[in-house]
């Protein structure tokens, strides 16, 4: 269903008429009030422009009224189609003005706007999937050191609750962090700062734990602070307005995500157990071990990678502190020490002021135009600007919460949980495949266990956490290529919606044949970790399936999410939503992926969890087919002016 056509419905908030302090009420032609506005591209003192806009509202007036008077004054409620936004409304696009933007050229990674605080989004959406992927590569060594007589089994469900447990507290707060965003006392700057400080804090606590009660306590303190992403996805539709730059600016986070997988592993591979990896260096008798090698290296042997992981997140935090700016329409015009701080940072580094300073405006030549110019939408206010503001923001009509369950966020929110699902639960059982020993024919185990058929196998591929860092880090370099190669060009030519529908079918495929690596001929036997050209061609070719389902599937689930929300007030709320959704599927997913791999394990059928998986993903695939792109706007709110009431009226007669 094109999403111009989708009925809009007008929303009435707190009635002195009723005693329900929002009740939906119906509305005639007094409620809202013809479109005054400017066109854009008029320039002052010019009378035939004024009286063109003059000769047009006239004629809509006339059309509107004569409507109302043969609809007669009743209360009818009206179901209105348009594409506006609050505060942000379109103006009309006459037929000039659709050559024009036909002649305009194709949108580039140059042509983004506000590209300094877009960078200042992915350096801290980067700390996630580094801490998270950097985990991956040496997660089955560090339970293994916990308690080495646990079975090979019990590792892997031990694995797949730590991984569950970041998201599982993700799930509970991340509503309220997404409230917190929206409210005037919160912001989404506030959100990113304590989710980076909290996740630093958590994963140095993870690193230096004995025990796995302890790792799964730091890991659920980092989830529980943590409500970063459904906020920087706000942020970057707050930023990018304009539909035409979305498909490349919400393909920053997965491409994000990408070089995480890529430094992460690799990272976590060459820095876990350095006692262990370079005893030459710090283990007992070298030059910085000494006697017994470094002490706290040998006591916790995983701390460093964890370290690295802190330093970078406590980075990313300082630069969201001294350098992002405020996205939230009210919050943004409030004084932010921060960027104060910033700004005298840059001056003294750079020898230049970057701030950005709000233009003092007439308030009525501002209500005439915020509706309906881009380009004279307020400006980030500076937090050093000495200028004075001619008006107090208004305090913000926001839409109840009970009325965000419109049809079409529920479906997106149900298809999108089950691809996080299927998805996540790839990212824990993969490095747990790849860490699992292989089967070996003279220690088999199950105990008499034999290979047989396309369904009776078992065994992983045994890799060290060297090799696990280069396997995750191929997911990355692949992605990376898609993103940059493939994915603007093919997903502006399908659409976003139809490119969601058709790679949500690779990922069965992706699933169906990973669990065949574990037959795939090796140049090493058993029980040697597995090697060759032909082990490494199938895991990458298996990879690059998975990634090019992908790098398509998860930018256009963002985009579905943030257009199906119903009203611009509620976006940091939907986003939430979809975080905590996604979250809740994250969790579930991984804990029973853990215990099915280890159950096929103990029963020899390495694939079980893997075509589990697979189920998964074909419901998604279904799920998918139901879902439409919105316009961010489908309910209007007692008040708001519409961008052109006789077009919308013409579509509802």
């Amino acid at each position: 269903m094109n999403s111009e056509n989708a009925p809009r419905h007008v929303y009435s908030g707190p009635s002195a008429l009723s005693n329900d302090p929002f009740v939906s009420r119906p509305i005639t032609n007094s409620n809202y009030s013809s479109s005054e506005s400017l066109q854009d591209g008029e320039s002052d003192g010019s009378k035939s422009a004024n009286s063109s806009d003059s000769g047009s509202r006239s004629s809509r007036d006339e059309k509107n009224n004569s409507y109302a008077h043969g609809r007669g004054q009743s209360s009818q409620s009206l179901f209105l189609s348009t594409n506006i936004q609050t505060e942000t409304g379109l103006p009309h696009i006459d037929e000039d003005e659709q050559v024009s933007a036909a002649n305009e050229k194709p949108v580039t990674w140059r042509s983004l706007p506000r590209k300094d605080q877009l960078l200042i989004l992915t350096l801290a959406r980067l700390s996630e999937p580094l801490t998270q992927t950097s985990l991956g590569a040496y997660l089955f060594y560090q339970l293994k050191s916990f308690d080495p007589s646990l079975p090979d089994s019990t590792i892997s469900s031990q694995a797949g609750i730590l991984q569950a447990a970041f998201p599982g507290s993700q799930f509970l707060t991340a509503i309220l962090w997404g409230r917190f965003a929206d409210s005037e006392w919160g912001g989404r700057k506030r959100v990113l700062m304590i989710g980076l400080l909290g996740t630093a804090c958590s994963v140095i606590g993870f690193g230096f734990s004995r025990n796995f009660t302890t790792a799964v306590v730091f890991r659920c303190l980092g989830g529980v602070l943590n409500g970063n992403i459904g906020v920087m996805r706000t942020m970057i539709s707050e930023i990018i307005k304009e539909k035409k730059y979305q498909s490349r600016a919400f393909l920053i986070l997965p491409m994000t995500f990408n070089i995480g997988v890529i430094i992460g592993p690799i990272l976590g591979g060459i820095l876990a157990d350095p006692v262990g990896s370079y005893p030459s260096i710090f283990g007992p008798g070298s030059a910085l071990g000494g006697k017994n090698g470094v002490y706290w290296m040998t006591r916790w042997p995983y701390a460093l990678p964890n370290l690295m992981s802190a330093i970078f997140l406590l980075a990313s935090a300082f630069a969201v502190i001294l350098f992002l700016e405020e996205t939230d329409e009210v919050l943004k015009q409030k004084t932010d020490y921060g960027l104060r701080l910033g700004n005298w940072v840059r001056r003294k580094l750079f020898g230049r002021d970057e701030s950005y300073s709000a233009v003092p405006m007439d308030e009525t030549f501002m209500l005439e135009r915020r509706s309906t110019d881009l380009e004279l939408q307020p400006t980030p206010t500076s937090a050093n600007s000495t200028t004075p503001i001619s008006h107090k923001p208004a305090r913000r009509r926001k839409l109840p919460f009970r009325r965000i369950w419109t049809r079409n966020v529920i479906i997106t929110l149900i298809s999108h949980g089950l691809l996080a699902m299927h998805v996540g639960t790839f990212n824990s059982l993969w490095f747990i495949y790849l860490s699992a020993p292989r089967f070996d024919p003279a220690h088999p185990i199950p105990p008499n266990h034999a290979q047989h058929g396309p369904i009776h196998f078992t065994g992983g591929l045994a890799l060290p956490p060297p090799r696990i860092g280069l396997a995750l880090a191929i997911l990355g370099f692949i992605g990376i290529i898609l993103q940059l190669a493939l994915y603007p060009r093919l997903s502006h030519w399908l659409g976003t919606a139809l490119s969601y529908r058709l790679f949500l079918l690779l990922f069965p495929i992706t699933y169906t044949l990973a669990p065949y690596l574990s037959i795939i001929p090796s140049t090493t036997k058993a029980p040697h970790p597995v090697e060759g050209p032909l082990v490494w061609a199938s895991l990458t070719g298996i990879l690059f399936i998975q990634v090019l389902a992908r790098t398509f599937a998860l930018p256009s689930a963002t985009i579905l999410v943030n257009n199906c929300c119903p009203h611009p007030s509620v976006l940091g709320t939907v986003h939430s939503l979809g975080q905590s959704v996604s979250s809740a599927t994250r969790t579930v997913g991984p804990i029973l992926g853990g215990w099915i791999f280890g159950t096929g394990l103990n029963i020899g059928v390495v694939g079980l969890a893997w075509w589990t998986l697979a189920g998964v993903a074909v419901a998604g695939a279904i799920a998918g087919t139901a879902v439409r792109e919105g316009d961010g706007h489908e309910i209007l709110i007692e008040g708001e002016v519409l961008d052109d009431e006789s077009d919308a009226i013409r579509r509802r007669t």
